[in-house]
């Protein structure tokens, strides 16, 4: 019997909900700008990196070099929601299936952030799926005024929304 797992997280942050999600949906390859100890590279191997269908290979340590593709499943720009699928690399080692999906919503001055993670367990002894989410929410991203962040990153920076 499938051992499916579903964990969710979510996080208030001071940016706006608009320059949060334009940074995923835009410029995910530059988090290896912002956080280089953790993601090393992250190639665009099919597509554009920006639309549905859209491939990426990511290289990054979680106590050791992993390595997956992940593809871009859905992408909702009014509800700021974006899934994306894990279907090769080290992650696939534990479980059958991965889709983690990011929604951003406005909450007063700044915005909700919250990551949902699916996962089906390939075997009983497959670990919990704890460190990938963990991965993404331990400092999550903030764009109060992007005064630290654009030292970090390449120009031109693509986000959403002029606040």
């Amino acid at each position: 019997m499938a051992q499916i797992a579903k964990l969710e997280v979510q996080t208030k942050i001071k940016s706006s909900a608009d320059k949060f999600y334009g940074f995923f949906r835009n410029n995910i390859t530059l988090l290896v700008n912002v956080f280089p100890e953790v993601y090393k590279s992250i190639e665009i191997v099919k597509g554009d990196g920006k639309s549905v269908g859209s491939v990426r290979f990511w290289k990054y340590f979680l106590g050791t070099p992993m390595v997956t593709k992940e593809r871009v499943e859905a992408i909702d720009d009014e509800k700021k929601s974006i899934t994306f699928c894990a279907f090769e690399g080290d992650i696939t080692k534990y479980y059958k299936s991965v889709m983690a999906t990011l929604q951003v919503t406005k909450d007063g001055g700044g915005s909700l952030v919250k990551w949902s993670l699916v996962v089906e367990k390939a075997n009983q002894d497959a670990p919990p799926p704890n460190i990938y989410l963990d991965m993404v929410a331990k400092d999550p991203i903030d764009f109060p005024l992007l005064t630290n962040l654009e030292t970090k990153l390449p120009k031109p920076l693509t986000l959403l929304g002029k606040d």
